[in-house]
């Protein structure tokens, strides 16, 4: 199916959300287990949008929690992929590396806060490190699936035309891995949006995920939607931007069996 043909679904899609939401607020549906009681309705939502944009508080917000998330993604994407590189590569690496951070993989974001805040001087640190938390493992186990399901007969193949094991790495296993590796970025980014509420909850002054929490105990319940719908869009749009830029870095592969 053309792009083009596909927007009106797409747009259809948001429409039906958006309706639904708009009944369902305004009618204060009560389902029993799920009630729109207390939700606001999408005009008072945009209502709140634009006192937030008119404001000058929306600017050091944004400022706050993009140099957070980048900061803890950045740390996380070079550390993810070299530990994965190694995991996946080296038997002594899996058997050392792999099983401590194996433990600690399933530990939530939020359970990290006491410790973050015992062993960072600012909570500015404590606040990357979450958000670094929430990004780490995505970006290693997505590298080590890549780097172990590289073909062992290419790396053969490299190995008896006399490639070293830097070149194997630089030309054959990276190579191979990148798909994967672009993968666990892209889902690394969106995690790590998906803890910045978590991490800034440690913060008394500015970031989106402070401004939602800080909405919902003043019970400003337009605003927290309004901080929801935020931490998704940038969400979102810095995940396809990582997806975006590994498919120009890797020209030679494009993902195919999609359904027309």
């Amino acid at each position: 199916m053309s792009p083009l043909y596909r927007w009106p679904l797409r747009l259809a899609s948001l429409a039906a959300c958006l309706l639904f939401w708009q009944v369902a607020a305004s009618t204060r549906l009560d389902l029993g287990l799920l009630t729109f009681t207390y939700v606001p309705t999408p005009g008072a939502v945009l209502d709140a949008a634009r006192d937030l944009l008119a404001s000058s508080k929306l600017w050091a917000h944004l400022g706050s929690s993009l140099g957070r998330v980048f900061a803890g993604y950045l740390a996380a994407a070079l550390l993810g992929v070299l530990l994965g590189v190694l995991i996946g590569r080296w038997r002594w690496a899996e058997d050392s590396l792999l099983p401590p951070l194996e433990v600690l993989r399933p530990i939530p974001a939020v359970a990290w806060i006491p410790l973050a805040i015992l062993m960072f001087p600012s909570s500015e640190l404590s606040m990357v490190f979450i958000t670094f938390t929430g990004a780490l493992f995505p970006v290693l186990l997505n590298t080590v699936h890549g780097v172990e399901g590289v073909d062992p007969r290419l790396v053969a193949s490299a190995r008896s035309l006399g490639a070293g094991r830097l070149a194997i790495l630089r030309e054959v296993v990276l190579p191979g891995a990148a798909p994967s590796i672009v993968t666990g970025l892209a889902i690394g980014m969106g995690t790590s949006w998906f803890c910045l509420v978590t991490a800034e909850m440690i913060s008394g002054q500015f970031g989106i995920g402070y401004y939602t929490w800080e909405s919902y105990t003043l019970q400003n319940y337009p605003d927290i939607i309004v901080g929801m719908l935020l931490i998704g869009v940038l969400g979102m749009g810095s995940s396809a931007l990582v997806k975006r830029l590994g498919a120009l870095a890797t020209p030679w592969y494009r993902s195919g069996g999609r359904r027309g």
